[in-house]
């Protein structure tokens, strides 16, 4: 099994080296907090933030998964020039149909650096006579 990133392996770093290491390839889920049982929920993941990742012969994302906890839900796999051969973010949207609240988790996987995993995100499903109060809806 080859060892997967995440934010405990960098969290107490001050070196700026292993900030960008880890900005740039790590996966960040953004995604309402609650959403309708059977209604469409859009899930935007990001694989880089402040550091851009290159996009190289031989080092580029390959693919990023998106998880709900032991279920692989979605994945999109990318090629070397995907991002025009020039460093740059990777950016993916799912629609996915929940019918029970969610832990998701995105992987991202770098051909130079290896599998890169994000933090959890709870997404609750509450039934049609219920409202969502979303303070992180995405457009």
């Amino acid at each position: 099994m080859p060892k997967i990133f995440s934010a405990d392996s960098f969290q107490h770093s001050d070196n700026e080296l292993k900030r960008d290491y880890f900005d740039r390839h790590t996966p960040v889920i953004e995604c309402a907090d609650c959403v309708k049982e059977g209604e469409k929920l859009f899930v935007k993941v990001r694989v880089g933030n402040a550091y851009m990742h290159p996009d190289e012969g031989d080092h580029y994302i390959a693919y990023v998964q998106l998880w709900n906890r032991e279920t692989l839900l979605a994945e999109t796999r990318y090629y070397p020039g995907t991002l025009g051969n020039v460093p740059g973010n990777v950016e993916v949207g799912f629609l996915v149909v929940p019918k029970v609240s969610m832990n998701l988790v995105a992987m991202s996987y770098c051909t130079k650096h290896g599998l890169w995993q994000s933090a959890p995100r709870m997404v609750k499903v509450v039934h049609e006579n219920l409202d969502c109060k979303n303070d992180n809806q995405i457009n």
